[in-house]
């Protein structure tokens, strides 16, 4: 409760800095998810707030998970489809269909999905074995992938770090997370506007090596041969996602 309380104030010391109601944020045409908790910023009219470039003001509680199950009471479908199409699936962002009218005329076409363009680069040429500092051969990497982005009309781009499994699962955590922050940081630098940068990390949760790895000795930093066997694990998973 604390922790909820403080979240609040710094919410509303953000929305009195935008100029926007504190009270407004959590609107009564919103329907919160079981958490009790806003993604969007919501203004004195009870719309989700956008920026001077139309986009909209996210909450400290954002996240992929959170635009797509808060549901808006007007009609029921997820308050991110008007902001973040791009996270929400499609089908969640369709109303239901009525029964056309006799001798009503087709409806249009649907408009052209987002292209998700996913890249997977390899933990070895980002960084070194433990360490979340970004290596020149990882920074050449990302300065492709940042000129490539240029070329599209960027949604969105998801950075998802992972570990191996050597060393305990928070510190693994923790590891993922700097990785996945500090490729955000360098497309940041590189032009990409950071609202358009989502980071996650996912631990030693997602290996990829499964058992090819086992009975290599012991489960150390030390053991050379399994730290080079569990390469694919220690990753970044990239996926950009914009319209060609």
């Amino acid at each position: 409760m604390i922790k909820q309380a403080k979240q609040q104030l710094l919410m509303a010391a953000a929305l009195a800095a935008l100029g926007l109601s504190a009270s407004a944020s959590f609107a009564k045409d919103v329907v919160v998810d079981t958490k009790g908790e806003v993604p969007y910023v919501i203004d004195g009219r009870n719309v989700v707030a956008r920026s001077g470039f139309d986009l909209c003001w996210r909450t400290g509680y954002w996240t992929p998970a959170a635009a797509t199950n808060t549901l808006q009471a007007g009609n029921n479908l997820p308050v991110g489809c008007e902001c973040d199409k791009d996270v929400v699936p499609a089908d969640k962002c369709a109303p239901a269909a009525a029964a056309p009218a006799a001798g009503a005329k087709a409806a249009a076409p649907a408009a052209v999905a987002p292209v998700s363009d996913k890249v997977k680069l390899a933990a070895d040429a980002l960084f070194e074995f433990d360490k979340a500092v970004l290596l020149p051969a990882g920074k050449a990497k990302l300065d492709d992938l940042a000129a490539k982005a240029k070329n599209v009309k960027l949604e969105v781009i998801l950075a998802v770090g992972h570990t191996d499994r050597i060393g305990g699962d928070a510190y693994n955590q923790k590891l993922s997370e700097k990785r996945a922050a500090a490729v955000k940081t360098y497309l940041v630098g590189k032009g990409v506007e950071a609202n358009r940068v989502y980071t996650e990390g996912k631990g030693e949760k997602q290996p990829v090596t499964a058992g090819k790895c086992n009975n290599l000795g012991k489960e150390s930093g030390k053991n050379k041969k399994l730290v080079e066997c569990l390469q694919p694990d220690r990753r970044v998973e990239i996926e950009v996602i914009g319209t060609k």
